[in-house]
């Protein structure tokens, strides 16, 4: 590989990293290791579910979270011919929501599996779902997530 072939990867793979989020990362790997934690603790740890079901001897509780975020952006329409013809536009502000909703099954009084939903979609849900598990992850040693984990408040 030439020097500006090495260093066209290297920049490729700085930009991908960059791309990359900690919290989704961390929602996901939540999904295996809060497996076995106990009702009692699951509770302590995320609170009073917003839904709850039974089936047989299952039990499902579901957790929502959900973030509104804005931005500036172009709201204009048209551009600039000169006098007199003018201009048109402006700025304004798009707003987006994040959401996820996590249905942890337990059976038996311990955490079985966990399904992250909601009508957002890839790493920005996700990272919304790390709100809703980050606390459980503490009580986990092993899994405890790193102080840079904190979502901005």
């Amino acid at each position: 590989m030439t020097g500006s072939g090495f260093v066209a990867v290297l920049l490729a793979g700085g930009f991908l990293a960059g791309c990359a989020n900690p919290a989704a990362d961390q929602a996901m790997v939540a999904q295996n290791a809060l497996v076995g934690m106990p009702k009692q603790t699951l509770l302590s740890c995320a609170g009073v579910p917003e839904r709850q079901a039974t089936a047989g001897d299952l039990e499902f509780f579901t957790y929502r979270s959900n973030r509104l975020y804005s931005y500036p952006s172009w709201g204009g329409y048209g551009g600039y011919w000169g006098y007199p013809y003018g201009a048109w536009g402006g700025y304004g502000y798009d707003v987006r929501s994040i959401d996820c909703d996590a249905t942890f099954t337990l059976r038996n009084g311990a955490v079985e599996r966990i399904v992250y939903g909601g009508s957002s979609s890839g790493g920005s849900r996700l990272g919304q779902c790390y709100v809703i598990v980050q606390n459980c992850l503490t009580q986990i040693p092993s899994q405890s997530p790193q102080p840079s984990m904190a979502p901005a408040r």
